[in-house]
């Protein structure tokens, strides 16, 4: 309590937190402005039987179970932004961008908003399609469909704008902070459905529940644990001489962090998941006998939640290995220390340093990519353990939500330490 009133104490921090409140207060108005025309109980029915529609439904920060006007939530930015970042690895001219500082990253920036827009179209037409498919909407006229599309755009480039005002001018990454509070807004539901189970609960069901509370907080630690691990590299810079003076050698470290993927491979894997199950009640009612039987038995395979979930583990461990050698280079920081005048000691720089640093994160890789995998199919575990479907551990989520608190309390640290300097 103490610290809160330090924080409330601080004009400016204050006015942060009323800003970003207010802004998520907005975003959640717009997540609930549903779109016309709709089963409200066949749309919740389609994502809670569906896992991968429900990663989806998440990330969306609940939008799509609402069939809101901002449908797509703020996926299409959060592609077009993992786009831009992977290019920036293979094209040159994106690679100098990135590194001309303020003025690169801002034209990169625009150009992601610009990308959002198509992406937006693409992908709120795709769940248009499958939602008729399913029978939850019904058939569109060319105007009504146009009118839902500018509708689930516009309400994914609010969001957005949303999200990179409360970067600006208050606490946190915006994004990520509507992302979190759409998951924690499904929690009183969960728990009220839960709770129900209490009123005819046998004493197994009870113990059930005990464990599912435990296992909850157990996970929520390990998260913590592989969130904030890191390897030290130990690092030092050789004596220098500047005139007539002379500075001594200085020992530090290089902080290689234990899950530098993040996110983004569950992302990836969840992308890759959903196009085989869309595909296949696309073709299932194909003309083509063969071709439909093929799609039923793709779609049947797919409902099998012992070879979905071993396919999403093996997917979620790729991505991260791709991923974490996409964003580290060990190349460019062995050039950085030579650079800098620094080594890592009883190792010679060039090829040596490079080689050390490789095996250094492959190894770290191989705990990152499981702890994901793993995280990735938690609710699959949870679900066959327990027996409980009213509440889902959401590994994914849960990720999500740490990383997003740990974030914000750093920065509200860091804003808070330079209030004392300054107050010295």
């Amino acid at each position: 309590m103490e610290t809160l009133k330090r924080i409330w104490g601080y004009k400016d921090l204050r006015g942060k937190i009323i800003v970003v409140v207010l802004l998520l207060v907005v975003a959640r108005i717009i997540a609930h402005i549903p779109l016309p025309g709709f089963n409200a109980g066949q749309l919740e029915s389609f994502f809670n039987q569906n896992q991968i529609f429900g990663l989806l439904n998440m990330f969306s920060g609940g939008t799509m179970s609402k069939f809101s006007i901002a449908l797509m939530g703020v996926g299409p930015y959060i592609t077009a932004s993992i786009v831009f970042q992977l290019l920036g690895m293979i094209v040159p001219r994106l690679e100098e961008m990135q590194k001309e500082g303020e003025a690169g990253r801002n034209k990169i920036n625009q150009w992601t908003r610009l990308l959002t827009v198509p992406l937006a179209i693409v992908q709120g037409y795709s769940m248009l399609y499958l939602l008729r498919s399913q029978g939850i909407i019904p058939a569109w006229t060319v105007l009504s469909l146009i009118i839902m599309l500018v509708s689930i755009t516009a309400g994914t480039l609010v969001l957005m704008w949303l999200g990179e005002l409360i970067t600006e001018r208050g606490i946190g990454n915006g994004v990520s902070m509507i992302i979190t509070v759409g998951i924690l807004a499904g929690l009183p539901q969960q728990i009220r459905n839960t709770a129900s189970l209490l009123t005819v609960a046998s004493t197994a069901k009870i113990i059930e529940l005990i464990i599912f509370a435990a296992v909850f907080v157990a996970i929520v630690a390990f998260i913590v644990i592989i969130t904030e691990g890191q390897r030290n590299v130990p690092v030092s810079y050789a004596r220098r001489s500047r005139g007539h003076q002379s500075y001594s050698s200085l020992d530090t470290f290089l902080p290689i962090k234990v899950n530098t993927a993040g996110v983004i491979p569950i992302i990836f894997a969840m992308s890759l998941m959903v196009i085989p199950g869309v595909a296949a009640r696309f073709f299932q009612t194909a003309a083509s006998a063969w071709l439909a039987h093929a799609a039923t038995i793709t779609s049947n395979l797919f409902k099998n939640n012992l070879f979905y979930g071993i396919c999403y583990f093996v997917l979620v461990v790729l991505f991260t290995y791709f991923y974490t050698y996409v964003v580290f280079k060990p190349d460019q920081i062995a050039e950085n220390l030579q650079k800098q005048g620094g080594f890592i000691p009883g190792i010679r720089p060039g090829t040596e340093t490079i080689g050390y640093l490789g095996n250094i994160i492959t190894r770290i890789t191989l705990t990152s990519s499981l702890f994901l995998g793993i995280i990735a199919v938690l609710p699959f575990i949870m679900q066959a353990a327990t027996n409980i479907n009213t509440l889902v551990i959401g590994g994914t989520g849960i990720l999500i939500v740490v990383s997003v608190v740990i974030d914000t309390i750093k920065q509200l640290q860091a804003q808070m330490t330079m209030h004392t300097y300054e107050n010295y």
